[in-house]
């Protein structure tokens, strides 16, 4: 079945995770996506590992299927002219350049729009094209820190910490590709494409999400809270006999079928207790009393009774867990895909389900210039002589 971006051609020119992250799900949903590299290294994440499967990273496998590499050396004028005429015949452009190094080459959004007024220009950075920041790098580690995240990441009494994933990345990568989609819905209407400026800062910042709305309206400083919640009690992990559990009450009644599961519905009665508010101003009491509780059974037991009552819930899964977890199975997240140099690969597909255009792993992550010589002869023209001359002098 086609995808939902069937015939749209996106140039990819970014490299390591939100960019990547970015036109991957574009691919995923059926547009052509053109990796386009450096010659003789390409994305800094193919080099970073261990693991490798077939002489590539883990990390470049996990943001790159359904993908086309093509290898050009912006050094060489002949690589831009190239560049130049895939992009007259694009829709969509993604590059994580630092701000105005394109535009020195002659290959920025300026040159290439008055090439395709169509085009749609994204430009994920860290902290926007403009501004007192715009030339700093961005890096999703920094910006977790400068963004406040890794203030309200923790243990209480313990030093900020990051989220185990590069989740500033990934969430750009998300608006980025939310804005692209609108941009290419507004051009349905008006016949032109448009810049699109994406920034790590400004993403995590949106990230924060109620802390940010919290502080906004109080005035008062986000404290660290572990695995517990600011305003919701009890909502955060507990010890169980054999097990870590997530314990997630998110109202009265929850509670209430907490305390008749854990056999002590006075509690649910207390005034101390009968409400969120009262629970959020007495946590430490109703928190040691539960955790007393829950230490003397195994975690299957308690997650059993929450789930028959309503209570959410769940185990902390480690990793080997999660990717046999049976829900994930029936929806085939983890898809195994032919590759040309690991015999095959397994990569985590597409999260979200479409009925009729739907989002589909449908090729490798490509090596390294796998395409240059598909896409240079079927998009450009040219002979395979001329590809052989261009890749001897160092221009692909």
């Amino acid at each position: 079945m086609a995808g939902a971006l069937d015939g749209i051609r996106v140039l990819d020119l970014s490299r390591v995770l939100a960019g990547p992250y970015c036109t991957m799900q574009l691919g995923d949903m059926g547009a052509e996506v053109l990796k386009i590299e450096q010659p003789g290294s390409g994305d800094d994440t193919r080099r970073w590992g261990p693991p490798w499967a077939g002489g590539e990273s883990a990390y470049y496998l996990c943001a790159n299927r359904n993908k086309k590499s093509v290898t050009l050396n912006f050094k060489d004028e002949r690589a831009r002219d190239i560049l130049r005429e895939l992009a007259r015949q694009s829709d969509i452009v993604v590059e994580n350049f630092k701000v105005g190094a394109l535009d020195r080459m002659g290959i920025g959004y300026e040159a290439l729009s008055a090439v395709n007024p169509q085009l749609i220009w994204c430009s994920i950075t860290g902290y926007g094209q403009d501004g007192p920041y715009a030339d700093h790098a961005g890096y999703d580690f920094v910006a977790q820190g400068e963004s406040g995240l890794m203030s309200i990441t923790g243990e209480v009494d313990g030093e900020p910490m990051k989220e185990g994933v590069a989740v500033v990345d990934i969430t750009t990568a998300l608006f980025a590709c939310n804005a692209i989609l609108a941009a290419l819905h507004a051009r349905e209407r008006t016949g032109r494409g448009q810049r699109i400026d994406a920034a790590l800062m400004p993403s995590a910042i949106a990230w924060l999400a109620n802390v940010g709305s919290s502080y906004l309206v109080s005035g008062e400083m986000p404290k660290r809270y572990g695995n517990a919640h600011a305003t919701i009690v009890p909502y955060q992990t507990f010890k169980a006999r054999d097990q870590w559990i997530i314990v997630g009450v998110g109202n009265d009644r929850q509670f209430q079928s907490l305390c008749n599961l854990m056999e002590i519905p006075e509690i649910a009665a207390d005034a101390r207790f009968s409400t969120n508010p009262q629970r959020v101003a007495h946590r430490d009491e109703l928190i040691a009393l539960l955790a007393e509780i829950f230490i003397t059974d195994d975690g299957a037991r308690w997650l059993d009774g929450m789930t028959a009552a309503g209570i959410p819930g769940g185990p902390i899964n480690t990793i080997d867990q999660v990717m046999s977890h049976p829900q994930i199975e029936h929806r085939g997240m983890i898809v195994e895909v032919p590759h040309p140099t690991a015999g095959s690969v397994k990569v985590v597909g597409p999260p979200v389900i479409m009925s009729d255009t739907p989002a589909q792993v449908r090729s490798h992550p490509p090596l390294l210039g796998e395409q240059t010589d598909e896409i240079l002869r079927g998009r450009i023209g040219l002979s395979q002589d001329e590809i052989a001359r261009l890749r001897n002098e160092g221009a692909i």
